[in-house]
């Protein structure tokens, strides 16, 4: 170290305290990285590894980035999971006595990232902090860009159900970055789920800084409240997973926390309940093949302008009510604004071009906001009077109060108005930033700079005047400054008070107090006002920042408005209709369609009723051919359930929705790889998640259960899922049931609260027509080898399907031909000749080995059914 020249020892010593971070260190216009550092840099950046001398024998490895444009390599760092931290001089290196002043002012993380370049207006980014403590959690997520922090408590019976509680959790706020304890280490499918489903970054913190007594002084200095205040004294879980939150948060941020001024303590029992297959099936964010919005049910609704309302109604979606009066108060209030077409265009065009408010006045109260940002502070809230006013004569209790909430921040737009120019340079450290007039000093100093050529001219024209030298002049040169020429032809006119300066060839150059004096002003002018420019600016973002929660209060109030607007025009553009939404555990739509399929078809959507209770409609067995329908019914039933309970009208002629606690679907097929498990496991694993936590209050989409195993065994497990959801005394949940197996229709009539649908299809000769109608009764064919028809496969195919299946009708076994060849290859290879026949002996072989004691009703019927027809 001793050898190390004075800057790069403050280096090792900066980098000492930060050793798993990338070290982006100031110096002058760059960010520079040193040895280690920029040899990762330059290869993940593809920049230009160099040298640097630093009083070794060797040059120092070193490649820098320039600062103002440092955002975007640091962006690819984040998203590759590495950590930077900045290290700014803290002082002005033209004032510096020795060595510049630097630390480190933050440490950037995929969880703590704050500019907007690095982020999307759409989404949240989240940080998440996890306490497990045996089978209880505390779960805290936070978004340090917006201020936002959610926090719950989880308690399960096992390890498998609170990693399954777990797992929805997190994906549903889908966080960047997530800070565990051993606890939830040790729950060994958790941070194998946090790897291959949420590609977040994870940190494992010390079991200590975990501990809730050590979080009880960090929550009040943060919150000014107490625990009890906080409603966290009988919530150790939740506290020690906030003090953990908190304490890395300090740790990477540095300053600016104050924006968390407020914990949302919410719980499973405010919102439907909608696990992560359920909102991949359903397609509720983003479809499942492309993963792009388009498609998805937020596709449909998202008509917002602001970024606010872009998070808000995305959250909405994931997150829809349990309260009917909650959702009474939403939808009245869409309600009023659907028959307001004026007043929507007006609050539509007063929204647009208001900027995030959010975290534009996050990185504000951080103090890393720059003069473009108050700017567009300034022009959001240029629009907030008028916003406001157009709500005065709302009528429904929620845009009523929304219109109490919104701040015009009158104040603090003319404070910005009058403070910074109207199109502010990027750096706040190198002036042009502060409007004239603002400052009376900074005025007479830019009047020094600006107005120094024609001092100059004064004085030179008084001096000739004075001294009687007609070619006198006044120059400037960066070695001696301002100076006063004489030729040699006039030296001898010179005034006693000239101070020799410099001796040229044919002239004399000297300086006088005045000229001195002068120098000092006009030279000293710019930095000066450079500095003091950034004084000013640094108290007016100061002055911004204190009205943090008067500005916050009116973003969330835009945010709400915006989504209301967006939900009322949809609704008005797409003809939906407001739903009565009660407590009475019915789904009864009529002429109900399909939201996203309607949007993307140029042809009209074919509208179906759905008639779901508790009592004799409880369950539907929906049957019918491949691509008739089936699960686009089924989907659409799910998805009029979410928007009503979201606040949103639905697409249907008249709706009911009965309050739905979860929504459960098995669609589709799938293998999960990289788990090690088939599309049967999958299948069963879902099958089962749904059994253990849906309640009669569920809705249940179960899509062609039993597919992925025999006919007979998956006829079988089909019909014990069935028995099971309609039961009142096990489950009784709603359920709509899509199968192949026509022999389950049979169940009408058997099993109470069973009913039959059908879609509906058109069939002439070998050609079929699906009509999309969902009618009453059993279908009476799959119609499987029309279908294939229709998907294209090669006529010798159909043909050679329809020989077999005329086979199988006709009561003849199609596989014994196939079982007799391989009985007389293995009895040729064996030199042995059969004397019974084959069906025979694999008869007697079953039930030598069948134990009739451990079958169920529906194995002992199933296992007769297949010896019968081996005996045929």
């Amino acid at each position: 170290m001793a050898s190390l020249s004075p800057m790069m020892q403050q280096y090792f010593e900066i980098k000492k305290k930060n050793p798993d971070t990338i070290l982006f260190f100031r110096l002058g216009d760059f960010y520079e990285m040193f040895y280690d550092d920029a040899k990762l840099a330059s290869r993940e950046l593809d920049l230009t590894l160099t040298g640097r001398d630093c009083g070794q024998p060797e040059r120092a490895p070193m490649c820098g980035v320039p600062f103002h444009s440092y955002e975007t390599y640091v962006a690819k760092l984040i998203a590759k999971g590495y950590k930077v931290a900045i290290c700014e001089q803290l002082e002005d290196p033209a004032l510096a006595k020795g060595l510049v002043k630097r630390d480190i002012i933050r440490v950037i993380t995929p969880g703590t990232v704050l500019e907007s370049s690095m982020l999307d207006e759409a989404r949240n980014n989240f940080i998440c902090s996890l306490n497990v403590q045996g089978n209880r959690a505390g779960v805290c997520f936070a978004d340090v860009s917006t201020g936002e922090l959610h926090a719950t408590k989880l308690s399960a019976k096992d390890a498998a159900a609170l990693t399954e509680q777990l797992c929805n959790e997190l994906s549903r706020f889908s966080p960047r970055e997530i800070l565990i304890n051993q606890g939830a280490l040790d729950l060994s499918a958790l941070p194998e789920f946090i790897k291959n489903r949420l590609n977040a970054s994870l940190e494992l913190l010390d079991s200590e800084k975990f501990d809730s007594q050590s979080a009880v002084p960090v929550l009040t200095e943060q919150f000014h409240k107490s625990p009890e205040e906080l409603d966290l004294a009988d919530k150790p879980e939740i506290e020690g997973a906030l003090g953990a939150l908190l304490g890395y948060l300090k740790e990477t941020e540095r300053t600016g926390l104050e924006s968390m001024d407020s914990i949302d303590l919410y719980s499973g029992e405010q919102f439907m309940r909608l696990n992560l297959t359920t909102r991949r099936n359903l397609e509720l964010l983003e479809t499942m093949r492309s993963k792009e919005k388009r498609g998805s049910l937020l596709w449909v609704l998202d008509r917002t302008r602001t970024p606010m309302g872009k998070r808000l109604i995305r959250s909405w979606v994931e997150r829809p009510l349990l309260n009917p009066a909650a959702i009474t108060r939403r939808l009245n209030a869409v309600e009023e604004l659907t028959r307001d077409s004026i007043l929507r265009d007006s609050l539509s065009e007063q929204l647009y071009g208001i900027h995030d408010l959010e975290r534009l006045m996050s990185r504000i109260v951080y103090g890393s906001a720059n003069g473009r940002e108050l700017r567009s502070l300034s022009d959001a809230a240029a629009k907030l009077p008028t916003l406001k006013h157009l709500l005065k004569d709302c009528k429904s209790d929620l845009l009523c109060k929304i219109y109490e909430e919104i701040d015009g921040l009158e104040d603090v737009h003319e404070l910005i108005e009058s403070a910074i120019v109207e199109e502010p340079p990027f750096s706040v450290r190198e002036g042009g930033i502060i409007k004239p007039g603002f400052s009376e000093e900074l005025d007479q100093l830019k009047g020094d700079m600006t107005d120094g050529r024609g001092i100059i001219a004064k004085i030179e024209a008084k001096e000739r005047e004075r001294t009687g030298i007609p070619k006198l002049k006044v120059g400037y040169n960066r070695v001696f400054g301002y100076y006063i020429e004489v030729t040699n032809a006039y030296k001898d006119q010179v005034p006693p008070e000239y101070i020799r300066k410099q001796t040229l060839t044919n002239c004399e150059r000297f300086i006088t107090p005045e000229l001195k004096e002068l120098e000092g002003r006009i030279l000293g002018a710019h930095d000066k006002s450079v500095q003091l420019e950034y004084e000013l600016f640094t108290s007016v973002r100061k002055q911004v920042a204190a009205q943090m929660e008067r500005v916050q209060r009116t973003a969330q109030a835009v945010a709400r408005l915006d989504v209301l607007l967006s939900l009322a025009q949809v609704s008005v553009d797409r003809n939906y209709v407001r739903p009565v939404v009660n407590l009475s555990g019915r789904i009864v739509l009529k002429e109900s369609r399909h939201p996203v399929v309607e949007a993307l078809l140029e042809e009209p959507f074919v509208p179906n009723d759905v008639l779901l209770d508790k009592d004799e409609n409880r369950v539907a067995i929906i049957t019918g051919p491949n691509m008739a329908g089936k699960s686009t019914y089924m989907r659409q039933i799910a998805l009029i359930v979410i928007m009503a309970q979201i606040g949103c009208f639905v697409p249907a002629s008249s709706a009911e929705i009965g309050i739905t606690d979860a929504i459960f679907t098995r669609v589709g097929a799938s293998d999960d790889l990289a788990a090690g498990q088939s599309t049967f496991m999958v299948e069963m694993a879902e099958v089962a998640d749904i059994v253990k936590n849906a309640t009669s209050d569920s809705l249940l989409i179960l899509d062609e259960i039993g597919r992925g195993t025999s006919t007979f065994d998956g006829m079988s497990i089909a019909r014990a899922v069935l028995e099971y959801v309609a039961d009142k005394k096990r489950l009784g949940a709603k359920t709509l049931f899509a199968t192949h197996y026509h022999e389950l229709t049979a169940l009408e009539g058997l099993i109470p609260g069973v009913k039959n649908y059908n879609i509906a299809v058109k069939k002439r000769g070998d050609d079929i027509t699906f009509l999309r109608r969902i009618v009453r009764g059993g279908a009476d064919d799959s119609y499987g080898i029309e279908v294939a028809k229709l998907a294209g496969v090669p006529n010798v195919i159909i043909e050679r399907a329809k020989q077999i299946l005329k086979e199988i009708n006709e009561g003849k076994d199609v596989s014994m031909p196939v079982r007799l060849a391989a009985q007389r290859n293995t009895e040729e290879e064996n030199g042995q000749i059969a004397l019974t026949p084959p069906n025979e002996v694999e008869i007697m072989e079953r039930l030598k080995t069948l134990d009739v004691n451990t079958l169920t009703p529906i194995e002992c019927m199933n296992t007769l059914f297949e010896l019968s027809k081996l005996a045929q």
